[in-house]
């Protein structure tokens, strides 16, 4: 708990600060020892940040603590240049935030695990290993190619997927327009005849659209509603994944994305100083797959009972197999952490490859798709119209 304090020295002159203390019994205690008599002692309300820094902020955050310390500028004076810059308030605030909390004697790693969520779990021990080691430089320096990759890795895939997503987005506006404003222009016209099967649904489909709109709004809320609930329930969550994982592919993209980032995950800890299994505690945090997080447990046990590395990531479902092979050669030639990296960086560029190819098949098939859409809308509406024509034409 951290207090703030007023106290006297032996000059009877008033010390004012912050200090940190289970209680004020011990604050008392811990200034007495400095030849300090307390005074008044306050608790300090910790401030709640509430934002998490982007990867591309995380970045920029370690590439200027990196660049600072090799130049030999202290953290402190690192972070009171860094929060004077011209940036985004919520990014001001962190590091107003962590020069505060550096200031009173805290380390970084300290006050980014203090920050409430800034900083990612596995930075934040990162940077505690780079602290313990006297090698917080090439530690951030580290960090910062790691989340510059992470955001170059997101950004490809957002941008790859923007098309599709306009795309689909726009097949359903069509869709909408189409059976609520075209086909019921139509209705009148087919009052007395003799409709084929496929007029009569897409005349089924319209009406149910047009008059019972609200059921179906009703239902796609719930169902909006009940899937976050229901996602976030541990089991529910778990199998999602497991099933995204078997999907045909899409579930082979996922295994290079996953791959490429445990990689370079456990590649920036171990290089770091970290212990294997530690290093590995931290990594099975960030995959992004619960169902794969959830069989760490079993490979760090198989570790702790002298086990090799490529043994233990070998029971692991949803790695891509290569990665077996690339840790046991590492393993062999002792580059453990280098295999990795270069590991990290081929399955990366696979996974923009595989990217590339699924937009590659989804653009056809959504224009397929709206085809087929329209296609049967209007063989629904021709059916019937040439039936009146020749109807005509008889008579």
């Amino acid at each position: 708990m951290e207090y703030r304090y007023r106290a006297k020295n032996l000059h009877s002159e008033v010390i004012r600060g912050r200090a940190e203390a289970r209680d004020q019994k011990e604050l008392y205690q811990a200034l007495r020892k400095k030849d300090l008599f307390l005074i008044h002692a306050s608790k300090v309300k910790k401030k709640v940040l509430r934002y998490k820094l982007k990867a591309m902020e995380l970045s920029e955050f370690s590439r200027q603590i990196s660049s600072m310390s090799e130049a030999g500028i202290t953290v402190l004076r690192a972070l009171a240049i860094m929060k004077e810059q011209n940036l985004k308030p919520q990014v001001i605030n962190v590091y107003t935030f962590l020069f505060e909390y550096v200031q009173l004697g805290q380390t970084l790693s300290a006050a980014m695990k203090a920050s409430e969520g800034s900083f990612p779990e596995l930075m934040i021990n990162m940077y505690s290993a780079g602290e313990y080691s006297g090698n917080l430089a090439d530690t951030a320096l580290k960090m910062a190619i790691y989340y510059e990759k992470e955001h170059r890795t997101n950004t490809k895939i957002r941008n790859a997927m923007m098309y599709p997503m306009i795309l689909t987005v726009v097949i359903l506006i069509v869709i909408v327009v189409l059976f609520t404003f075209i086909l019921p222009q139509f209705f009148g016209l087919f009052e007395d005849v003799d409709l084929p099967a496929v007029t009569q649904l897409m005349m089924n489909i319209s009406t149910f659209l047009t008059e019972k709109w609200y059921i179906i709004l009703a239902v796609v809320a719930l169902l909006v509603v009940g899937g976050k609930q229901l996602s976030r329930l541990p089991a529910v969550k778990n199998f999602r994944h497991k099933v995204m994982l078997k999907t045909p592919k899409i579930g082979g993209l996922l295994e290079i994305i996953y791959t490429a980032r445990f990689s370079r995950t456990l590649s920036s800890l171990y290089s770091s100083g970290l212990a294997m299994i530690t290093a590995l505690e931290i990594t099975s945090t960030i995959i992004g797959n619960t169902y794969i997080e959830s069989q760490f447990s079993k490979a760090i046990a198989l570790i702790r009972q002298g086990r090799p590395l490529s043994d233990a990531i070998a029971t692991i479902d949803g790695f891509d197999r290569k990665l077996t092979s690339t840790i046991l050669i590492g393993e062999e030639t002792g580059s453990l952490d280098s295999m990795l990296e270069s590991v990290a960086d081929s399955y990366e560029y696979e996974a923009t490859m595989a990217i590339e190819r699924m937009i590659a098949i989804m653009e056809p098939a959504l224009i397929i798709i709206l085809a087929v859409i329209v296609g049967a809308i209007m063989l629904s509406v021709m059916m019937p119209l040439m039936s009146i024509y020749q109807d005509i034409g008889a008579s």
